[in-house]
């Protein structure tokens, strides 16, 4: 990866809040992302291949405290930062690939309130990307026919542009439909239509509940539910290329919640889903569209329940016979994170304590040794633990001894951490949210 930018106040605030607090942060991950060269290398192809106009789809997999959730927020700013629109979200007891009662269009909810560009990294960006496409495309007629905004025939001129555009989506499936949404939204626009702008944001939000209501509001006879809202981020992606962006990254992480379905049927429903998904980017039926899926070993492995019980997906996930251990295999559809190494890990926490200190302005600074006698604090000295203890519970800890330090000025390190009690319980690991963190 390239060298990370310079630390701001505002990123290492993130970065300090979200450690402190336990959970993943959602920016300046470059500062502390420790390892996974390969992995982020294939992504990167991945997303070559997307920009050109072709898409993708890996699973990354990793056990509790692999580091899968901080590996797919650094994907996804990675995205961002290389002008491709990025939606993400956790799929839930709530939210599925199929289900009855709202369920498969609640994930499509979830991915249009994340959605996020570079300049709205913070996600809700799908009223800044029409916009700024609108604002565009003035400026472009403007250049070109040197009519002014408040000439008459401007509205006319940028109405055709935009006509152009939303015309290479209208022939995908429900692309009409779109299309004329899209053109409902620069109405509104021009017009100072509030109303209508709304309207036509909650639809493609996903927010209308009867195709009788959006009928009436926007002039549409369908509305995106739980069998089509697939095929909606099919037209995104292809829509989003169209405005320049590079297309569409679409991250489902927490996919081990699809496993946990109790009926079989519907289990299986939400496997054929994803399987059609799969297919669509291996056999080039979508465009500018890349999938990553986030799960634990479990999620494929379970003979009973997970991707392994449906044959077609056992075949397509399966490890190949000839790939040594020791070897990973990145053109694989599954990117199999391993945990950090010792060395890995002194390296994370010593990026994370200069964040820390920059943040604070302190001029402390730790020494490796020191770092390596706190791993081993926390570990307790026993025999296996290092297997078990995750790095979200290592960082936990650094992070309350950093805290420490900075509240209580008379405090050194290598003292304080030898009068704390460290208690690892590992039997924890699997239930602690801040297990999914780290590299």
């Amino acid at each position: 990866m390239s060298q990370p930018p310079k630390l701001t106040k505002r990123v290492s605030t993130s970065l300090v809040n979200a450690l402190s607090a336990g959970v993943v942060p959602r920016v300046g991950l470059e500062h502390i992302a420790v390892g996974r060269e390969k992995e982020i290398a294939a992504i990167v192809q991945d997303f070559e291949h997307v920009g050109n106009g072709g898409a993708s789809f890996r699973f990354v997999i990793g056990r509790y405290g692999a580091g899968k959730s901080f590996t797919l927020q650094l994907i996804r700013n990675l995205a961002m930062d290389q002008g491709f629109v990025v939606a993400d979200a956790d799929i839930t007891p709530d939210r599925r690939l199929v289900g009855s009662q709202g369920a498969g269009v609640a994930t499509y909810r979830e991915l249009m309130r994340n959605l996020a560009t570079k300049s709205r990294p913070e996600g809700g960006a799908l009223t800044t990307i029409l916009e700024r496409w609108i604002a565009a495309i003035q400026a472009q007629v403007v250049q070109d026919t040197g009519i002014k905004p408040s000439d008459e025939g401007f509205d006319q001129q940028v109405e055709a542009q935009i006509r152009l555009v939303t015309q290479d989506v209208a022939d995908l499936v429900n692309g009409f439909d779109f299309a004329t949404v899209i053109i409902a939204y620069w109405t509104g626009y021009r017009t100072n239509d509030e109303t209508k702008k709304e309207s036509a944001m909650r639809w493609l939000r996903g927010e209308f509940s009867t195709k009788t209501e959006a009928r009436a509001a926007l002039g549409v006879r369908v509305i995106i539910d739980d069998d089509s809202w697939y095929d909606y981020i099919k037209l995104i992606a292809r829509f989003a290329a169209d405005i320049d962006y590079k297309g569409l990254i679409i991250i489902l992480d927490e996919v081990i919640h699809l496993s946990k379905i109790s009926t079989a049927i519907a289990r299986q429903n939400n496997y054929d889903k994803l399987l059609a998904m799969f297919n669509d980017a291996m056999q080039g039926k979508v465009s500018h569209l890349g999938m990553l899926i986030g799960g634990t070993p479990q999620f494929i492995e379970d003979p009973r329940r997970g991707l392994y019980s449906d044959p077609a997906w056992q075949r397509r996930t399966a490890e190949s016979r000839v790939i040594q251990s020791t070897e990973v295999d990145t053109s694989s559809p599954v990117i199999r994170l391993d945990p950090l190494s010792e060395t890995e890990l002194q390296i994370l926490l010593q990026r994370i304590s200069i964040v820390f200190f920059t943040h604070y302005e302190m001029k402390t600074l730790l020494t490796s040794s020191e770092i390596s006698t706190f791993i081993g604090a926390v570990r307790g000295g026993k025999v296996g633990t290092e297997t078990r203890l995750t790095p979200g519970e290592i960082i936990r800890d650094f992070m309350t001894a950093l805290n420490l330090m900075q509240q209580n000025s008379h405090l050194v390190f290598s003292e304080l951490i030898k009068t704390q009690q460290y208690q690892a319980k590992p039997e924890q690991a699997e239930q602690d949210e801040f297990a999914e963190f780290t590299l």
